[in-house]
């Protein structure tokens, strides 16, 4: 009889991804070996094993998991059947503070895409490529001179632009967090810099000890 899962199997695959897209994220996919992926997760290597058969396991999951969080986004969003605009607004709010929270998964996603195996990429770049063509839909719908130009693709690519590289330079202690940001990337991307909207003013983080 094959032994089942232990309660607490699956918290611990989730534990194992985050320190290891943390590692991916910082050192890079190639320079990042097992070892330090069982050591930052407090585990021998023979247990991490017991988890992931071996590292491009662990990109694979990494990448693909961020992706299908993305997509899941996605459709709470389109079940919500908001006009045109107001769907892109939610849109774009909701990624940036996705990304608030996978900064380390996202980085992996965007720069270590190119170590995973053909049928591995084309699969996750397929699911990229559907979240995209929803974004690119709402701002078809919304301007649909933008589609009769062959814009709609370019502005959409823009806006990933805008999103997808965030984490370069929004650091986590500093002034502006990603909440404070995701209105602030829709205003900029709707409207451009006239249409932005200053946020309400907030208390000054106390400093670093």
């Amino acid at each position: 009889m094959a032994r089942g899962r232990s309660p607490g199997y699956d918290d611990q695959r989730e534990l194992i991804l985050r320190h290891a897209a943390e590692l991916f994220a910082r050192r890079g996919y190639p320079a990042t070996s097992m070892n330090e992926v069982a050591e930052a997760c407090g585990l021998s290597k023979p247990t991490l094993y017991h988890y992931f058969r071996d590292k491009y396991n662990l990109l694979v999951h990494i990448a693909d998991g961020h992706v299908s969080r993305l997509q899941a986004l996605v459709e709470e969003v389109e079940g919500q059947q908001l006009e045109p605009e107001a769907r892109l607004r939610e849109l774009i709010q909701r990624f940036v503070q996705e990304y608030a929270e996978a900064q380390h998964a996202h980085r992996v996603l965007t720069e270590d895409v190119r170590f995973l195996q053909p049928e591995d990429s084309e699969r996750i770049l397929g699911k990229e490529r559907a979240v995209v063509a929803v974004f690119a839909q709402a701002l078809a719908q919304m301007r649909p001179d933008t589609d009769a130009a062959g814009l709609t693709k370019a502005l959409t690519m823009l806006l990933f632009g805008m999103i997808n590289w965030m984490f370069t330079w929004l650091k986590p202690d500093g002034e502006l967090d990603y909440e404070t940001m995701a209105p602030i990337v829709a205003d900029l991307f709707l409207g451009g810099v006239p249409a932005v909207r200053m946020p309400a003013a907030r208390a000054k983080k106390a400093p670093r000890r």
